[in-house]
């Protein structure tokens, strides 16, 4: 079994060596945990154990993350409704295979109609389904489950392949961007000099070399120092991030943007959201649930003074930005755009970074809607795009 997770490990670019495979496998023959283990153990404690002998720099921890969870854990169900969904229901053991014209068959419910049927089928099915167009299953086309084909559906238990879902039901964990993380380049660096405004405040603690030689020669050539204020930039920025489902794709880039951000501005607050902005952000994505900021205390916090930054690539459902209860997490009551309009009224001076490509934009309907809603103001994450956001953050 611990041969394939080895492999798994090895597909997810982790620099793991059969040597310290070796030594993981020495360790549970061991007894340090599992079967020959006095204590009790659970896969948490083979998680931290793997980590401990497999992953040698902590810039690797997200992908082994990732790796694990998807050999072990899979995706764990948020079920918010009456009843519980039988896993063997999501369990996918075939594939249709659809032509273009069978896919352009199926028909589409609307929003209210596809929460509708969703309740019935709870109410309604008993069993497992698989490769059909009706109930809760797997490998079909119906508008419920996964691993199979629907141009607007709910997709529940399992990974997305198309992008089409309207709702995602899940539970999801996420991590925070690390902001230690190494440039490989100091092109974001040069890019965020655009946004400064530099101001001379607090401690006199920087030699002002020209008063000084005035000073001086004006005393008869006897020496009088004069100090000033350390110079730093002043911008302040509010920093909104986008982190989980798809921006899995760009956690790399958005740490790399987040690591120069931290280090070129002296007034930044930052905040996660998922997909959209509802009525609350979080600070820590460990304890997104039990620290929650609502997003009017944010809004009545700052002032006008702040520069707001969206960062996410704005791909999701539709419904997600434009109707209540379109999160997949919680039954949010007011919609996205709602508190979107909020925000950018509140900050007059705002942008949104996509690091998706440029060229998918104009092919995703979610993306479209948020760049109405931020009035074109959608900057590519690149040096170009960059340049441009700053240039015009700072007017």
């Amino acid at each position: 079994m611990l041969i394939d997770f080895f492999y798994t490990l090895r597909a997810a670019k982790l620099p793991v060596s059969v040597k310290e495979f070796l030594a993981l496998l020495e360790a549970l023959d061991a007894g340090i945990i599992g079967p020959k283990s006095e204590d009790r153990w659970s896969l948490d404690d083979f998680y931290h154990l793997g980590r401990t002998i497999l992953v040698k720099d902590e810039k690797h921890y997200d992908k082994y993350d990732r790796a694990f969870s998807a050999y072990f854990k899979g995706v764990e169900m948020l079920a918010d409704l009456s009843k519980e969904i039988p896993q063997d229901w999501l369990q996918k053991l075939l594939e249709r295979e659809l032509s273009p014209e069978d896919k352009a068959k199926i028909e589409t419910m609307g929003w209210d109609e596809l929460m509708e049927t969703l309740k019935k089928r709870l109410e309604e099915q008993k069993e497992r389904h698989e490769g059909g167009n009706k109930w809760i299953g797997t490998g079909g086309t119906s508008p419920f489950g996964h691993g199979g084909y629907n141009p607007a559906g709910i997709r529940i238990g399992g990974p997305g392949r198309n992008k089409s879902a309207v709702k995602v039901w899940e539970q999801r964990a996420y991590r925070d961007y690390d902001d230690t993380q190494e440039l490989g380049t100091r092109n974001i660096k040069v890019a965020l000099r655009r946004l400064r405004k530099f101001a001379r405040q607090g401690s006199e603690l920087e030699l002002d070399l020209p008063d000084t030689i005035r000073s001086t020669a004006a005393n008869a050539g006897y020496l009088d120092i004069k100090m000033i204020p350390e110079r730093h930039n002043n911008v302040k920025v509010l920093l909104l991030m986008d982190v989980g489902g798809t921006m899995d794709e760009h956690i790399q880039r958005v740490e790399e943007l987040f690591s120069a951000v931290k280090s070129e501005l002296k007034h930044l607050e930052f905040y996660y959201f998922h997909n959209c902005v509802y009525d609350f952000m979080w600070k820590n994505n460990r304890r997104r649930f039990a620290e929650k900021f609502p997003t009017w205390d944010i809004i009545r916090k700052y002032n006008k003074d702040y520069k707001l930054i969206f960062v996410g690539d704005a791909t999701m459902s539709p419904y997600e930005i434009l109707q209540p209860g379109g999160s997949v997490e919680y039954m949010n009551e007011e919609p996205g755009a709602e508190w979107l309009q909020r925000l950018t009224n509140a900050f007059p001076h705002f942008a949104w970074i996509n690091p998706e490509p440029q060229g998918v934009w104009q092919y995703r309907q979610s993306i479209s809607i948020i760049q109405q809603l931020m009035g074109d103001r959608m900057y590519p994450l690149s040096l170009k795009g960059l340049e441009d956001a700053m240039r015009m953050l700072s007017k």
